[in-house]
């Protein structure tokens, strides 16, 4: 790790210096310099990428022939009804799970192999059999959510330790903590299924955190499978030596947990990004075609959203939002079977206002916008500079005007919902049409008297987009900003008891319009 570094270091300036020449004008007197560095960086990079030594990632099988290590990398394997790590390697004729042994301090490290499928009798299922899993047992997104927000309370901690100068030792077993807690999140997080089946009847589950990477796998098994390939049976012995040389070939050292990582990385970005996916160019034949949007954030990627599928297309065209994605460390791949990735620069990103980018790879363009909200900022309301709409007003001058209890948006939008949403997969969850939301938003805050036929032509994840808009755009939150806080800790509280009686007796403190509208809701979510 420590020898790669200078060579990072060359790989990040010459992105740097990729864009400085971008938005360099050409008759600036820095132009040719930078144009230099930037061709030196490149020759530098390229000669070293050609020194690296094809044997050096390879096995010798008995009949002589040369077994190329292609990929490795650690996934999570569903076995026997549990969750295990296995370190995976793809050979140029074999794909090998193995595991990691435990050995005594000082002694060679080894793998041990648990199976392995010759690529000539490696099959994978129709996609509606690999989307299938019932038995999966999923852990439920709030203890998920609840562990992130344990491991961001220890690395804080570990932080304030380094900045005092603390001891060594309580800064080791923070990190062992740290450890065993971004272990646990990396093992129970996945749930994206990757079925491989042998020709000769067994079948084995992954579960991935990115659609991203299980097209990675998938591609790269599909690329090799293209060369006439025999099948085979290896001998003890033979699987043995290749089992052994797996220490040696690997090129994925470490587990991806933060907590491998050099303290010196960048601390992160904390906060929302909002990306509006536009639209995708360049495919030469139609298909059905989505985009996924991935985040790395505690050292691999994980879904965020989904758009919709646009069937038999070409040129789709999904203008959607993405949800707010909560966000540390920043990449964005766009994954249309053709993974798309976009680093985020902390200084770019942190502007008030939408950003517009292009992300091209692979001949295909995927247009995009963002805007980043820091944590901070994304706690703050601007109220309405107008009191007639109903987006960015106060619900008590809403409900007055109205003479009504919970403002007719919530009502109509929920009765919508209801009606249509109730055994939609992911409502509240998969993000509507941008401009849909927009003009229901123009249309509820003119009080147009089309609402109603509107809302029931209308895509039902753009209604429960406005809705959630709504609540988002009003000048503070349902639950005021005066009691917000005795709220925050009301919920902390760790006897149940006396949580309930804090609880009801602060509900019962809110504004009537407040109190009825929020009960509302919750009777909606219980439904």
């Amino acid at each position: 790790a420590l020898l790669y570094k200078p060579i990072d270091r060359v790989t990040r300036s010459t992105l740097v210096l990729h864009d400085l020449l971008k938005h360099t004008p050409a008759d600036h007197p820095d132009y040719p310099l930078l144009q230099d560095a930037l061709r030196i960086s490149q020759n530098f990079l390229s000669s070293i990428n050609e020194d690296i030594d094809p044997r050096r990632t390879a096995v010798t099988t008995p009949k002589g022939e040369t077994r190329q290590l292609v990929k490795d990398g650690f996934l999570v394997e569903l076995s026997e009804g549990s969750r295990k790590l296995r370190h995976v390697f793809l050979f140029t004729d074999v794909l090998l799970c193995a595991k990691l042994k435990k050995t005594a301090v000082g002694k060679h490290q080894q793998y041990d192999c648990k199976w392995y499928v010759p690529l000539a009798d490696l099959v994978f299922p129709s996609p509606e059999e690999s989307e299938h899993c019932p038995q999966v047992h999923v852990i439920p997104d709030h203890e998920l959510e609840d562990m992130k927000m344990k491991i961001s309370a220890i690395k804080s901690e570990v932080q304030k330790e380094k900045a005092n100068k603390g001891q060594s030792r309580a800064i080791e077993r923070l990190k062992k903590k740290m450890f065993e807690n971004e272990f646990w999140l990396l093992l129970n997080s996945p749930a994206i299924p990757f079925r491989i089946h042998n020709r000769n009847g067994k079948s084995y589950l992954f579960l991935l955190s990115s659609d991203y990477e299980r097209s990675e796998w998938r591609e790269a098994i599909q690329k090799l499978q293209k060369k006439d390939l025999q099948a085979f049976v290896l001998s003890s012995v033979e699987l043995q030596v290749l089992t052994g040389s797996c220490f040696k070939l690997r090129t994925v050292h470490n587990i991806p947990v933060t907590s491998n990582k050099d303290d010196d990385e960048s601390p992160g970005l904390y906060g929302f990004l909002h990306v509006i996916v536009h639209s995708a160019k360049g495919f030469k034949q139609s298909a059905n075609l989505y985009c996924t949007l991935e985040v790395d954030s505690f050292g691999y990627f994980v879904s965020k959203a989904k758009t919709r599928v646009f069937r038999d297309t070409t040129e789709p065209q999904w203008n959607e939002v993405g949800v707010p994605a909560g966000l540390a460390w920043g990449c964005v791949p766009a994954e249309l079977t053709h993974p798309l990735s976009s680093q985020l620069d902390p200084q770019a990103v942190q502007t008030k206002n939408w950003h517009m980018d292009v992300i091209e790879m692979n001949g295909i363009k995927v247009e995009f916008s963002m805007k980043f909200t820091s944590r901070d900022m994304s706690l703050k309301r601007t109220p309405s500079k107008k009191q007639t709409g109903v987006f960015g007003v106060k619900i008590s001058v809403v409900t007055k005007r109205e003479r009504s209890k919970v403002p007719y948006i919530v009502r109509q939008c929920i009765e919508e919902v209801e009606k249509r949403g109730i055994e939609e997969v992911g409502i509240y969850r998969i993000s509507g049409v941008a401009t849909d939301i927009q003009a229901l938003k123009a249309v509820f805050d003119a009080n147009n008297k089309d609402i109603l036929v509107m809302l029931s032509d209308m895509d039902i994840n753009a209604i429960a987009g406005t809705l959630k808009l709504y609540f988002r755009e009003l000048p503070e939150p349902l639950l005021t900003d005066r009691l917000y806080p005795a709220f925050m800790e009301g919920i902390a509280l760790s006897d149940p008891a006396a949580k309930e009686n804090c609880m009801m007796h602060l509900l019962r403190s809110l504004p009537d319009p407040n109190l009825i509208t929020f009960l509302f809701l919750l009777e909606h979510l219980k439904r």
